[in-house]
């Protein structure tokens, strides 16, 4: 189903950048997309496991989403307003205050610090540094957290961190759960350091924490762990962030990722699919005590994106007012975990492991490169997937949460023949 005119891909080659990276995977130029489904420009029609890297939770173009983002366009709404206060914001907080934060009687703030997950992250970490007076913060291994300085400082993914060009510091990794198979107690080393005056460790302002490393492989902490991590954060007075940008908005089932460990963060980053359309975004939610911002301290022109208030609201109403959508995703996940253990046990040779929540999961091979084989072969049967690890060895099966049980059977038989096909 790859695209056989040159042509159509010239312009890209010769004038787009080298950095360019998802379109070598899916050598086709698409023209259209509606829930799972992206057609390219020849009429080729592609099931989405992708769901634009998690931002495209409700789909492509969902309708509901859709309707409301015209009618606000067609009267002449708000497009750019800075911080200001305008009719589409109050709509948005006061539905994210009513739907998500007060039924789950959580504590926040709510600060807008720009339009993608890395400026949320940023924000994070500069809030915790201004908080405890420290500048260390503890991130764990295979983590990933943004492109811009700060929030590479705490990735973990080697070829990402040698992109800055500079000595990436006050970082500080330390093991994520399972990280030694299970034969080191949980916060072995973190704790001694942490107690040993001559260790080197500086004392952490806070550790952020993804509860299910997507870019890192599909790595899932229990729910044990981050309660450990949690405790021991309130015990060494640090703060606790979960970068909640790709498994919050109801990706692992509950709107937080957190939910199931029942923890309460200190700080909580979200982007991603909190607008719902895939308009750009980025939540820093934090407790109220540590809103210690000076007035324009932290800004940037764009954390006003009043199109992608319009659909966060439209989005929380529709799909997190009644609490079946994480009914749904659960189902759903359960569906996938099933038919890729099937996939397992038909190519023992393969050596995958399976893991995931809710609707994400990832299919790790033995050999790292059959997962990009697998991937591509994929595309060419008309589904796109991604890798993810440290090596590309884990295939990432990531649709959208609005995907219906028949398309979801329909992309994982595709996946098995992919499989099969590069056996």
């Amino acid at each position: 189903m790859t695209t056989n005119n040159p042509r159509a891909l010239s312009v890209f080659e010769s004038l787009e950048s080298e950095v360019r990276s998802y379109c070598r995977g899916w050598p086709t130029v698409f023209d259209r997309a509606q829930g799972a489904r992206l057609t390219d420009e020849d009429g080729h029609s592609y099931l989405d496991f992708f769901a634009g890297a998690g931002s495209l939770n409700y789909g492509h173009n969902n309708p509901v989403l859709k309707r409301a983002l015209i009618d606000y366009i067609e009267r002449d709404g708000i497009t750019h307003g800075l911080d200001m206060a305008t009719t589409a914001k109050r709509a948005f907080l006061e539905t994210f205050e009513n739907v998500i934060l007060r039924p789950r009687d959580l504590p926040y703030k709510v600060m807008f610090p720009g339009p993608t997950g890395t400026n949320a992250v940023e924000s994070a970490l500069k809030l915790a540094r201004k908080v405890k007076g420290r500048e260390s913060v503890v991130s764990f291994t295979n983590a990933f957290h943004g492109m811009s300085l700060g929030s590479l400082a705490v990735t973990g993914n080697a070829f990402k961190r040698a992109g800055a060009g500079i000595p990436l510091v006050h970082g500080t990794p330390m093991p994520f759960d399972n990280y030694f198979d299970g034969q080191v107690p949980d916060f072995l080393w973190f704790e001694r350091l942490l107690e040993d005056q001559g260790s080197g460790l500086n004392k952490p302002a806070a550790v952020i924490v993804e509860t299910v490393q997507g870019e890192g492989g599909i790595n899932v902490a229990r729910a044990e762990w981050l309660r450990a991590l949690q405790e021991l954060c309130h015990r060494q007075d640090m703060l606790l962030i979960v970068d909640d940008i790709q498994m919050g908005c109801g990706r692992t089932g509950g709107f937080f990722s957190f939910e199931e460990a029942g923890i309460v963060p200190d700080i909580v980053t979200l982007s991603k699919s909190i607008s719902g359309y895939g308009l750009p975004m980025s939540l820093c939610l934090f407790k109220g005590e540590l809103d210690v911002w000076e007035p324009g301290e932290h800004n940037g022109t764009f954390r006003g994106n009043n199109p992608a208030f319009v659909t966060a609201a439209a989005t929380l109403d529709a799909y997190w007012a009644d609490g079946q959508m994480e009914k749904q995703t659960l189902a759903r996940g359960e569906q996938v975990e099933q038919a890729l253990l099937a996939i397992g046990e038909e190519h023992p040779e393969a050596g995958t492991q399976i893991r995931g929540r809710g609707l994400v999961w990832g299919m790790k091979f033995a050999d790292p490169a059959r997962a990009t084989t697998v991937c591509g072969r994929a595309f060419e049967l008309g589904l796109l997937v991604e890798t993810s690890g440290p090596e590309s060895e884990v295939v990432k099966v990531l649709p959208p949460l609005t995907v219906s049980s028949a398309e979801l059977d329909e992309g994982l038989q595709v996946l098995a023949k992919a499989v099969r096909d590069t056996a």
